[in-house]
């Protein structure tokens, strides 16, 4: 059986040098936009109240 392949060595081996598991760090390189930066939404702070609320409301 052939080793599953890597689609971003670079971060899968920081991972592995950060102590996680050969197996949970292939599941996080592999996955797609995985090293990339998240959403563009302004950071919590500088929300609004309503606009708070409104996220807590959606999330339950």
């Amino acid at each position: 059986m052939d080793k599953p392949r890597i689609q971003n060595e670079e971060q899968y081996q920081a991972l592995k040098d950060k102590g996680y598991s050969k197996e949970k760090s292939a599941r996080i390189a592999n996955t797609p936009n995985s090293g990339k930066k998240g959403g563009k939404a302004k950071p919590y702070e500088e929300w609004t109240k309503e606009e708070l609320y409104n996220k807590a409301q959606e999330r339950n």
